[in-house]
């Protein structure tokens, strides 16, 4: 028995590692889509880069990952393996589809629909009450938390893009164009690294939660004074290799979305966008929310464009992006409803 949960417990730090990977270069774009849009870096330069700063910001904090490891389901849910492969597998097939049609969705609701999803059908193969499940999990701290950040965050940032970029044309206005284009070239490389690092931050926590789970669920997790499972320094370090590897192969679908379908970018719209997105991604990352750099960083690009006027955002590919937003949580929760259905009844869990 216990060589089956080692068995199995090894499967789930895998796909978590695979997911962690995949999360990597489907947010690329988050990272680097205007700086190479705006031509100051050519795109294998940008995307290692980003990798490099990715790995790097993984390191700063576990605030994010002791919310999913801990604030979703607890210790007293019982939770199996099985239920963790299934909503990482859900998060997965779902990354995977958005990428392949270079749609930037978000991966953290990804795992948070995936995450509710399998848990919901845990519990009501094991005598819970649908409604009441359900209920009990979008009421818990770490959901709540995950909503509010869809909901807040993109609008944050879409506030700041808009007012940051007012702010830079009331700096520059008496500067001539091939000074400000220039100047703003030299600093986009700063807050490309910047949106990378924030990405880094709180993307790679996410894997770092759901292997922290996974070890709760096996009985081999460690509690601070608070209750609150501790994430191992192994599990950092593995998943901040996993995201910056995966940002380096670089996510170029979504990239040409982020980086042209929205607004026609100049030097200083990405900086605008990238500083931005970096501070309310910082932010939430201080507060343990996981939120979508995705929503973040594309929100902050539609703010700088609205600063132009409301017709340079191309709101047709907004809308668009939107809807993958809004489906996000319920698709990969029944996806990884439908494999724990499936997969519980070959594992017996």
């Amino acid at each position: 028995m216990a060589e089956g949960i080692t068995a199995l417990l090894i499967v789930v730090v895998g796909l978590a590692i695979i997911f962690d990977y995949i999360n990597g270069f489907h947010d690329t774009a988050n990272a680097v889509a205007t700086v190479v849009s705006t031509n100051v870096l050519p795109g294998r330069t940008a995307v290692l880069l980003a990798g490099l700063f990715n790995f790097v910001g993984a390191f700063w904090g576990t605030h994010v990952a002791k919310t999913i490891a801990g604030d979703i389901v607890g210790p007293d849910d019982n939770l199996t393996q099985t239920v963790v492969a299934s909503a990482l597998l859900g998060a997965i097939i779902w990354n995977l589809i958005t990428w392949y049609y270079g749609i930037p969705s978000s991966s953290s609701h990804a795992l948070i629909g995936g995450i509710v999803g399998a848990v919901w059908m845990f519990k009501v193969t094991h005598d819970s009450y649908a409604l009441e499940s359900l209920v009990e999990l979008f009421t818990s701290r770490g959901v709540t938390l995950a909503l509010k950040a869809l909901v807040v965050s993109p609008l944050v940032g879409m506030g700041c893009g808009f007012t940051f970029m007012i702010l830079l044309l009331w700096l520059v206005r008496g500067w001539k164009p091939y000074a400000v284009n220039r100047t703003f070239r030299v600093l986009q490389l700063i807050s490309a690294g910047g949106m990378a690092f924030s990405h880094g931050s709180n993307d790679a926590q996410k894997s770092m939660g759901i292997i922290t789970m996974a070890l709760v669920a096996a009985n081999l997790a460690r509690f601070n004074e608070r209750g609150q499972p501790i994430v191992e320094f192994w599990v950092i370090f593995v998943c901040a290799a996993a995201m910056g590897l995966g940002t380096a192969s670089g996510g170029w679908r979504i990239m040409k979305t982020m980086g042209h379908k929205i607004i026609k970018l100049r030097p200083i719209n990405g900086f605008a966008a990238e500083t931005s997105g970096a501070m309310v991604i910082l932010t939430a990352t201080q507060f343990g929310a996981p939120v979508s750099t995705t929503h973040v960083i594309a929100a902050s690009i539609m703010g700088v464009g609205a600063s132009k006027r409301v017709s340079a955002v191309r709101w047709g590919v907004a809308t668009n992006i939107l809807w993958a937003w809004v489906l996000t949580i319920p698709i990969s929760a029944v996806v990884a409803a439908f494999i724990y259905a499936i997969l519980g009844v070959l594992t017996g869990g």
